[in-house]
């Protein structure tokens, strides 16, 4: 819903992660942006929003850098409109488990902890439900344990007597020990651990409550209206696109047969080209895809940080996709042609900047582990440590890229070797470099060692199985899902909708992925999502 009348908000954003998507979110719903450069703005600001991603401590450490936290701190208690997003909601408590000893800004009673279940993965990441707790001005058109919202978060805020009057809605997650606070409300000050413009039209519709709600003359009451029983956390579908550059210097989006993304029929066949990346992303956010994965498949021998083409899909992509995006390809250290060095922490920058979420290493997060499994290290110098450590683990995705090694016995190789299908047995060996180059690494040791230095979430392929239509590699998955304690998200292999349930069913993977199928439109992500839910599985229905 646009609201009627443009409404001017002031947006402050202290340096965290991907604030693109949410300024386009808000011009969306109808709103003028105002951005805060000083704390005379905070103070006089007449409706704010402010989004956080990324760690408790950097978040408390730049308000305080830039001189606006006393003055955020006086806005909220003065019970003027605000709205703050994920970071921005556990700000206002007392502190924060993540970084023990900085004070939050203290206006909500309680400490924000540590997920206590470790049955389940951690970060919480993906679409959730609320319970509702109280009716009021934002939760008023929205029911309890109906609409999903996207989540990512590892620390959160647990009810409790001395926060109950701020409660207005609750979700579940694992145990009842790690049920949180989603949605705090009083007054006029909200704040929610979703992502809104991250949570497709649900999301959209709920910035518009927000609105709603800040421009009243009077607000309604509240009345309390607790619901019982549990929330579940949806297995989630996300569609990839692979983007390279073909012959004539245009971004398309391509597939390969384990890896090869060339037509074939002789020599230097042209890239195979699938369709437009912006158009690609936009169709699947339509058709109900729960994320959007871009690989940057030329990346590594370009310029990425000055890579025009690439950041501005992404620009254009967050202008009309509100759902997380990820972008691989060339996250590492490089030396451009000028001779300037740039870091990795630079590169991942500028994707968030132009829309990302989240970010996945390839080849350098290999190297990282390889060192860190040497010497057993944590020194900062990673790729992985030095973007988990400014945007959170949450935003750094490993995507593992193994090819199978038969054996003939478990003893051939000090690697995990596992019994896979027609009697054999075989170890998954990781690869760089677009799986031309191996390492002497298996799957799993590369993931313990990248969950280890910081990373949130494994994309685990197959060389083995892409562009196959066979299936999922299920005896991979199921023992990486056994190995770490991070999301695991499937993929290569899916050839029809029953491989998605088959995945998710045998393996418990947080999500599955795919691309030909649905670039080709064998499949559709609508028709995935059918099969999975007929089949009992969680999953976010078409909005």
């Amino acid at each position: 819903r646009v609201h009627p009348i443009m409404v001017k908000v002031s947006f402050l954003d202290y340096g965290a992660g991907n604030i693109r998507s949410l300024r386009n979110a808000l011009l969306r719903v109808g709103c003028e942006i105002i951005d805060v450069q000083s704390a005379e703005d905070i103070a006089n600001a007449q409706i704010l929003i402010f989004p956080g991603v990324g760690s408790f401590g950097v978040c408390i450490d730049n308000l305080h850098s830039k001189g606006y936290f006393d003055a955020l701190k006086a806005y909220v208690t003065s019970g003027k409109p605000f709205y703050g997003i994920c970071l921005g909601m556990q700000s206002l408590f007392e502190g924060s488990e993540e970084t023990p000893g900085k004070a939050g800004l203290g206006v909500i009673p309680g400490t924000v902890a540590r997920f206590t279940d470790t049955s389940v993965s951690i970060p919480h990441m993906g679409w959730n439900c609320f319970r509702i707790q109280k009716q009021n001005a934002m939760t008023a058109k929205f029911s309890s344990m109906k609409e999903r919202f996207y989540f990512v978060h590892s620390f959160r805020a647990a009810p409790t007597p001395a926060n109950k009057e701020w409660v207005a809605a609750l979700t579940d997650y694992g145990s009842d020990a790690n049920s949180f606070i989603s949605l705090v409300s009083k007054g006029r000050v909200c704040a929610s651990q979703f992502h809104p413009e991250k949570s497709a039209q649900n999301g959209l519709n709920l910035l518009s409550a927000f609105l709603e709600m800040a421009t009243m003359a009077d607000l309604p009451a509240e009345v309390a209206a607790p619901t019982e029983g549990r929330t579940q956390l949806a297995k989630r579908i996300i569609a990839c696109l692979d983007v390279r550059e073909n012959d004539q210097g245009d971004l398309v989006v391509t597939k390969g047969d384990q890896y090869d993304v060339r037509e074939k029929g002789g020599e230097g066949g042209d890239v195979r080209n699938l369709g437009k990346p912006v158009e690609l992303a936009k169709r699947y956010s339509d058709e109900g895809a729960d994320e959007v994965t871009f690989l940057n498949i030329t990346s590594f021998r370009g310029d990425v940080v000055q890579d025009a083409p690439m950041l501005k899909v992404l620009e254009l992509t967050s202008e009309k996709v509100f759902v997380p995006l990820c972008i691989g390809g060339g996250i590492r250290d490089y030396t451009d042609v000028k001779g300037d060095k740039h870091s990795a922490l630079e590169v991942a920058s500028a994707y968030f900047r132009s829309g990302a979420d989240k970010v996945s290493i390839g080849s350098d997060a290999v190297f990282a582990a390889e060192k860190f499994r040497a010497d057993g290290v944590k020194d900062g110098s990673s790729c992985i440590e030095a973007i988990s450590n400014v945007y959170g683990r949450q935003a750094v995705v490993i995507s593992v890229d193994p090819k199978r090694v038969y054996v003939d016995s478990k003893d051939a190789t000090p690697h995990t070797v596992l019994d896979v299908e027609d009697g054999k047995m075989c170890w998954w060996q990781c690869t760089v470099k677009g799986g031309r180059e191996v390492r002497d690494l298996d799957a799993f040791e590369l993931a313990e060692a990248c969950e280890a230095l910081g990373a949130g979430e494994i994309l685990l392929n197959c060389i083995d199985k892409d562009g196959q239509n066979a299936g999922y590699d299920l005896a991979l998955i199921g023992q990486m899902k056994k190995r770490v304690s991070i999301p695991v998200i499937a993929s290569s292999g899916a050839g029809n909708a029953q491989h998605f349930v088959q995945v998710l069913q045998a393996t418990n993977a947080d999500a599955a992925l795919a691309a030909g199928i649905f670039h080709r439109k064998e499949v559709g992500i609508a028709e995935v999502k059918a099969t999975v839910s007929a089949a009992g599985i969680p999953c976010r229905p078409l909005e």
